[in-house]
């Protein structure tokens, strides 16, 4: 049995467990033999290859091979430009098998909604019907990968937008077993927490599809400010990862140690917006593209490429030995 099967099938069994406990599902996921864990980030991406996906699809899995990546994290937006239509909707491969075929790209894919997947049958892409069509499809509005050396919290950002309720403009989104709003949002912040808090690795990371700090078009998103990062920061967070804004960006806290970085490079980009904020901007770039991270126990690298698999920034930080 290879490793994607089991990684399904422990993943079914910790979805079925955290139903039963109210609880974010926790799925395991071993780092090396090294004790090292890689992988790749890109968010932004599903167009049927067009506005550069393939060309950024190459480049991943080039990287992706190098690294001996052991995931992919999706930051959103996975398909363009409503989500699906059903679990039986060919963008499903069209923008994504189709697309990522590098072998190195053959690992599960942990994955979060984005705006635009809740403007199509945002259930379909949780579907357990994908994970047939491809066992990489690993999807859950909002859950926990732990990899021993590190825990990640993927965070279901879209509901915490209250235009998307209150002003949809002319799309309509797919709120089933989400509404109320306040109701959804008070668990999902109750759940994080208690999650965060049982967490005993020494890197904590976040993932959600909006960003809590962005100079580009977007920019921060005020509701994830207001109830999002004092959680984070309570907790010790060192990372929050997010797609949204269609560019690559590295953003340091100055009253804090997270690092907010944006991969949402994944097709069309090129937006021409940057607007400064608060905290110090590290890196940022219009472009498209996408971010890998090496972890040990003792230290975090990042880089992030550009369409072309060139390295435009790169930063490392060490865990104080201590720990949290």
């Amino acid at each position: 049995m290879d490793a994607p099967v089991i990684t399904l099938l422990v993943f079914l069994v910790a979805v079925a467990a955290a139903t039963a406990a109210a609880e974010m599902p926790r799925m395991e996921h071993p780092r090396k033999g090294d004790g090292s864990l890689s992988l790749l980030a890109v968010g932004d991406w599903g167009r049927r290859g067009a506005y550069n996906q393939s060309m950024v699809a190459a480049q991943m899995g080039i990287v992706g091979e190098k690294m001996d990546i052991d995931f992919v994290i999706s930051t959103g937006d996975n398909f363009y430009k409503n989500g699906l239509t059903s679990v039986d909707d060919k963008a499903f491969e069209e923008s994504f098998s189709d697309i990522y075929t590098a072998k190195s790209l053959h690992k599960p894919w942990y994955t979060v909604l984005g705006n635009h997947d809740y403007r199509g049958d945002a259930l379909a892409q949780l579907s357990p019907v994908l994970r047939k069509v491809d066992s990489r499809w690993i999807c859950i509005k909002s859950f926990v990968v732990s990899a021993e050396i590190a825990d990640f919290f993927f965070v279901d950002t879209t509901p915490f937008v209250l235009k998307y309720w209150t002003d949809p403009k002319n799309s309509k989104y797919d709120w089933r077993g989400v509404s109320p709003r306040e109701t959804y949002i008070a668990n999902v912040l109750k759940d994080l927490e208690d999650a965060l808090e049982q967490s005993k690795a020494p890197w904590k990371i976040v993932v959600g599809h909006h960003a809590i700090r962005s100079v580009s078009q977007h920019g921060d998103t005020k509701e994830l400010l207001e109830h999002l990062l004092p959680i984070l920061k309570a907790h010790g967070v060192d990372l929050y990862l997010n797609g949204h804004d269609h560019c690559l960006e590295h953003i340091s806290s100055r009253d804090s140690k997270i690092q907010y970085l944006t991969s949402g490079a994944g097709s069309k980009a090129w937006r021409g917006v940057q607007t400064a904020n608060t905290d110090k901007v590290e890196f940022f770039y219009d472009g498209q593209g996408f971010m890998s991270l090496r972890l040990t126990a003792a230290e975090a690298s990042l880089a992030f490429y550009d369409v072309a698999g060139k390295i435009l920034h790169t930063w490392m930080v060490a865990k104080p030995a201590t720990g949290h």
